[in-house]
């Protein structure tokens, strides 16, 4: 199997997506990507026990993608051998009337996770600057002072956004927050072939809706904004991640990988020491146990 290197996927330059693969079999088998995820996920499991005892850092795991991307499959496979009491998932649908009398990252603030947890948002604060910017009459529900109509909605609106966001991730990363963002990078051929199967198969026709062929057809938008965001937002502190896309499998170990990669260089996340006082008297108090 291919090695995975991080820094192959991580945005540290302006990238332009129509120039990144979507497609990357790792050079292995099904059966050879299905072991190589149960090995890893192992490991991150192990981790976190490990960061929910020692309680400093918490895990923000962001997924972002077009529709059928994977994001759903990818949390459940990924993160199968966590213990539950340590990983919340969050899936962020259209704001509801609640969420859209506050601020736009309200309701992402409120999902973040404890530290000493891991938190994935399936999408994410991101669709704020990507459905909103394809259809930018979603913002006007957001009842923003000075924002009366689509025309007042301009490229220096969009730059504040942006900042904000930075910002955001900013102070979540100096306050023991780990992120990491992922786009899974999916060819529009490879969509077209899933969209296809949810038509075909009847235990996946639930997933299907018309608005997803509206959406298609905006396709050209969607990748210019995405990759706009990546460029804009990919920080040290808040890196993004260009998953290839078109194979599941590998997608999933690749998402995996990196997370232990770069996980396991946080050398001073490890287990409490009980204190001396407690230590000093383990003798002690085994032989009150064994007594009955």
């Amino acid at each position: 199997m291919e090695a995975i290197k991080t820094s192959d996927y991580r945005v540290d330059k302006e990238v332009r997506l129509n120039e990144v693969p979507t497609l990357n079999n790792l050079e292995a088998t099904n059966d050879e990507l299905k072991e190589r995820l149960k090995d890893i996920r192992k490991k991150l499991g192990k981790f976190q026990d490990v960061i929910y005892a020692h309680a400093k850092y918490s895990v923000l795991i962001c997924l972002q993608g077009i529709d059928t991307a994977g994001k759903d499959s990818l949390i459940r496979e990924v993160f199968k051998d966590f213990n539950s009491r340590g990983v919340v998932v969050h899936s962020f649908k259209t704001p509801t009337d609640k969420e859209k009398k506050h601020d736009y990252l309200w309701r992402h603030y409120i999902a973040l996770p404890e530290k000493g947890k891991f938190g994935v948002f399936n999408r994410t604060h991101y669709e704020n600057v990507l459905v909103t910017k394809v259809h930018p009459e979603y913002i006007l529900g957001e009842h923003i002072p000075g924002i009366e109509s689509v025309d007042d909605i301009t490229e220096a609106f969009w730059h504040k956004r942006f900042e904000q966001i930075k910002d955001f991730e900013k102070h979540l990363a100096e306050n023991g927050t780990i992120i990491f963002k992922f786009f899974l990078h999916l060819s529009k051929e490879e969509q077209k072939n899933r969209l296809l199967r949810r038509l075909e198969r009847e235990d996946k026709n639930w997933k299907f809706s018309p608005g997803d062929l509206k959406e298609r057809e905006l396709w050209d938008q969607y990748r210019n904004c995405y990759q706009e965001a990546i460029n804009v937002t990919s920080q040290p502190y808040a890196p993004w991640y260009i998953i290839p896309a078109d194979n599941k499998k590998a997608a999933r170990v690749i998402v995996a990988d990196i997370l232990y990669d770069e996980l396991k260089e946080y050398k001073d996340i490890k287990l409490p020491e009980l204190p001396d006082a407690i230590k000093a008297n383990i003798e002690e108090y085994k032989a009150i146990l064994n007594k009955g």
